[in-house]
């Protein structure tokens, strides 16, 4: 017999469902991937009811895969991409779910800043309006889709979503809301002024109430459990921003400590005591009351690298899954020499941190020039996109001494040094590969009292795993590629926006 809490993680294209034990290692783990839906250009969205189901199923299979007794399992945590925009109706039923990979509020965006809102916005809340953010989604809709807004009951993010299939409870956390733009820092309060700046000065009671990320805001309901193979009764913690939660489970929670996180989004956050009131900084979320994140932050990281193998190197083309074709990409890129005239590339399939009409392009691709070549070119061309984040965070006084790495990229044999090398920081790979899910069930040991805080729980259930080193060598070449990499932005950002209109 023995003591485990489950861990939930939904990000933008996968839902897992994690098993660990009480002294952090994994005993079973399910993913299931989601499906998004594209009913116009730049508009992302996902079925309600097909996340739930994607959730459900994961948990299920993942118990069933680790033999254990669901009674044994103490408690679950769930986590989730921040932003985008997650609606129930006035009954309670699902309505709508806008993932943050969504860009259809560029406009709603340009106009809070040439009226001086987004100056507004931002001494209240530290975070500028952007396009995929929750409440600048809201505001989106009131003026554009009125009739989804007035039946809309509930606006919450997307692990609110899931832990309400769970608990029947409906409630948010200070960092998933903190890191929407919703709450007043460092206050962490709902505030009528912030809300009248966006134009959504009717919409208070839209909003969850708030609590502590640790703190068991339900139970999982029979329904839930007879749908997830769950007890009836298991308690659940009101859960995290997954970023928060992938630094928790990597083992990051000191001031002063950095963790990046590379996977659909380039994420990159130090932890800090109290925020820092600089625009130039994407945004802060709340770990505790008197802890925080800095956080920069876009949808540019290794995303690109599962679209280039999603479109162009699985199925006709290389006949095999996808984890082959990434090892393979892992080969490619070992035997590419790394030399200033290789191709470069723009990771912004999506966008990019300052410019939603960004896009991403090869640039300097000579006919002697191979595949190899191509992949190498987003390999770098990612951790080009975290420098440029990096670096806004530095130039804000937001220093780090390491790091830690989390996300897809993580797993790759190649992508830790070369983030060791452009970064110029050492990096360490944390030995957990499914950091949000470890995040989220140290929050459920917390809320059930097994650790005394989110810093003890850390340090029982999160340990490092390889650390990584920069290469003097390789770095002079790779910053001479950065410096075209950044020129080549400055000479596209006019030709973008032309392609916007």
């Amino acid at each position: 017999m023995g003591s485990y809490l489950l861990g939930l993680d939904a990000g933008n294209t996968v839902t897992k469902a994690v098993l660990f034990d009480t002294a952090g290692n994994q005993v079973a783990s399910h993913a299931c991937p989601g499906t998004s839906q594209h009913p116009e250009p730049g508009h992302v969205e996902r079925s309600l009811p097909d996340l739930w189901q994607q959730a459900s199923e994961a948990i299920r299979i993942c118990i069933e895969r680790s033999g254990v007794d669901p009674s044994q399992i103490l408690g679950v945590g769930c986590s989730g991409h921040g932003n985008g925009l997650y609606l129930l109706d006035k009954q309670n039923l699902p309505l709508l779910g806008i993932q943050s990979l969504d860009s259809r509020a560029v406009e709603t965006v340009d106009e809070f800043a040439a009226d001086g809102r987004d100056d507004l916005i931002y001494d209240i809340c530290l975070q500028k309006p952007w396009p995929s953010q929750t409440a600048t989604l809201l505001a989106w809709l009131k003026r554009h889709a009125p009739d989804i807004y007035a039946q809309t009951g509930t606006a919450f993010l997307c692990k609110d979503y899931l832990r309400f299939c769970l608990t029947g409870t409906i409630g948010s956390d200070y960092s998933d809301m903190s890191g929407c733009g919703l709450l007043r820092l460092p206050s962490l309060e709902y505030d009528q002024e912030l809300l009248t700046h966006y134009g959504l000065e009717d919409c208070p009671n839209l909003l969850p109430p708030l609590s502590q990320s640790t703190d068991i805001i339900g139970k999982v309901t029979p329904e839930a459990a007879e749908q997830t193979g769950l007890q009836a009764g298991t308690p659940m913690v009101a859960g995290l921003f997954d970023i928060v939660a992938s630094a928790l489970g990597a083992g990051t929670t000191q001031p002063g400590q950095a963790s990046i996180v590379a996977g659909t989004w380039s994420i990159n956050q130090v932890v800090v005591e109290q925020p820092v009131s600089d625009p130039s900084i994407f945004m802060a979320a709340a770990i505790s009351p008197d802890r925080f994140v800095e956080a920069e932050a876009s949808a540019t990281s290794a995303t690109n690298l599962a679209w280039m193998v999603r479109e162009f190197l699985t199925d006709n083309d290389m006949q095999a899954d996808e984890s082959t074709v990434l090892a393979h990409c892992n080969e490619l890129v070992a035997g590419v020499e790394l030399v200033p005239g290789l191709p470069i590339f723009h990771p912004f399939i999506y966008g990019s941190g300052s410019n939603g009409s960004a896009r991403a392009g090869f640039y300097g691709i000579g006919g002697w020039h191979t595949r190899a070549h191509m992949i190498h070119a987003i390999y770098e061309g990612v951790v080009f996109g975290h420098l440029q984040h990096i670096a806004k965070l530095r130039n804000a006084g937001v220093d780090f001494n390491s790091a830690t790495l989390s996300g897809g990229a993580s797993r790759s044999p190649i992508w830790p040094q070369m983030f060791a090398d452009i970064l110029d920081v050492e990096v360490t790979v944390s030995e957990c590969t499914e950091t949000g899910a470890k995040g989220a069930a140290i929050a459920a040991g917390v809320g059930l009292s097994l650790f005394a805080d989110l810093t003890a729980g850390t340090a029982a259930m999160s340990q490092g795993d390889h650390s990584y080193y920069p290469d003097p060598l390789k770095q002079q070449i790779y910053w001479q590629r950065f410096e075209i990499f950044e020129k080549l932005c400055a000479s596209m950002t006019a030709i973008w926006e032309k392609l916007a209109e």
